[in-house]
Formats: C-alpha cells, sequence, structure tokens
C-alpha cells in the first residue's frame, strides 16, 4: 500500500490514445528514409523525435534531421483521427479532482501537440501541463517529472508515475517516484492494464491517494 500526494501522468498511451496516428506518422517517416519501421517503434516510444531520428537515422545532415522532425510534428498536429482518451482516463481525471488529488502531465510532445491531443481525447489541459516545449532533457532524462512536482509544491518521491513507455518508466524512476506501468512495460513498480483497474486500486485519503498496489512487477 502507498500514499501519493500527486499523479503525474504521461499523455500519449497513458491518458491519451493516439496510437494510430503515431503509427501512421511514423509508418510513413520510414518508408520515406528507408528505415524498418518495427525497429523505428521500438525505439521512439515516449521520445521526442528532434531524438530519436539522429538515432535512427544517423547518415541524414543535422538539419535534415530537424526539418523531419519537423515535418512529423505538422504531421500530427494535423491528424487527430482516432486521437480518444484511454480507457477509465476520464473517470480517473474526474475522481482525482473531487478528490482533491492534484495531477498533472508530462510529455515528450510538443506543447502544441499536446494540447491538440488533450483537446481531441476531450481532456482539458491541466494546471501543470509539461511538455518537451519547457524542458531541456527528454525522457529517460527525470526533468520533465521533477518540473511538475516542483510546480504543484510536492516532493517528487510522494509522487505516483503512470507511463506506458520504458523511457517514461526510466525518466519516473531517476525522479524517485512510485511508477505505476501501462500494457507491461517494463520496469514500473507495478502494472495495471488500465486506467479503470488503477482507478479501482485508489481512494482518497485527506488530499492524498490511497494506492492498494498489487505485487511489485519483475
Amino acid at each position: 500500500m502507498a500514499d501519493v500526494t500527486a499523479v503525474l501522468f504521461d499523455m500519449d498511451g497513458t491518458i491519451v490514445d493516439s496510437d494510430a496516428v503515431v503509427a501512421r506518422t511514423w509508418l510513413r517517416w520510414s518508408r520515406l528514409r528507408g528505415v524498418d519501421y518495427n525497429h523505428v517503434m521500438r525505439v521512439t516510444p515516449g521520445r521526442p523525435a528532434r531524438e530519436t531520428i539522429p538515432e535512427l537515422a544517423p547518415w541524414l545532415s543535422p538539419d535534415e534531421q530537424a526539418g523531419d522532425a519537423a515535418a512529423l510534428l505538422d504531421l500530427e498536429r494535423a491528424d487527430v483521427d482516432g486521437v480518444v482518451a484511454t480507457r477509465g482516463a476520464h473517470d480517473l481525471l474526474r475522481a482525482l479532482d473531487a478528490w482533491g488529488v492534484p495531477w498533472a502531465v508530462v510529455t515528450s510532445s510538443d506543447r502544441p501537440l499536446a494540447l491538440v491531443r488533450l483537446a481531441a481525447a476531450g481532456i482539458d489541459p491541466p494546471a501543470v501541463l509539461v511538455t518537451i516545449s519547457e524542458v531541456e532533457r527528454a525522457k529517460p532524462h527525470p526533468e520533465g517529472y521533477l518540473a511538475a512536482a516542483a510546480q504543484l509544491g510536492v516532493d517528487p518521491a510522494t509522487t505516483l508515475v503512470v507511463e506506458d513507455a520504458p523511457a517514461g518508466v526510466l525518466a519516473g524512476k531517476a525522479a524517485g517516484s512510485l511508477v505505476a506501468g501501462l500494457r507491461g512495460v517494463p520496469g514500473a513498480d507495478f502494472d495495471v492494464p488500465d486506467l479503470t483497474v488503477l482507478h479501482a486500486l485508489a481512494s482518497p485519503a485527506d488530499g492524498r491517494l490511497h494506492l492498494h498496489t498489487p505485487t511489485t512487477s519483475a
């Protein structure tokens, strides 16, 4: 069991289901640059394109890499087909608000894309939204989660991070947070299949969130 002072959510794959548009965008890029799509989808989850493209296509010039990253963002901002809230997201966020438990979103998307996807999913942007636009170091560095905890005025060691990607889990762990992993992502402190299950494990405790955590993942 654990008590936490705030919940810090990743966005894509965690509270927003953008899998379809992410897949479409990266498939287009992989064909353009001749990079194996399966390899792309192993490298990119939870990380910004500005960092993954140089890793995936080191033969491109820095200007070409930056241009590709900008083009990908433009495509993603314009494509919200199939973008919805993940299972249980709305109910959990409403519960946190009703219980007086603060929450934030920490995402590797830039701010314009984050706002577009949250709107498409019917989720109002939280008071604390930390995007790649506001940090120097992306996940797996903990900067984003540390910044969110600081803005909420809580100790990061007392927060719950909810993530669906290995880079995000590493970021949450490096911040000292308890980490809930979705969809079997490795390295989390405990696993839940979706936010409906996480909601069922939670109850209010004087402005904190009391978690009946399941068995810790291996």
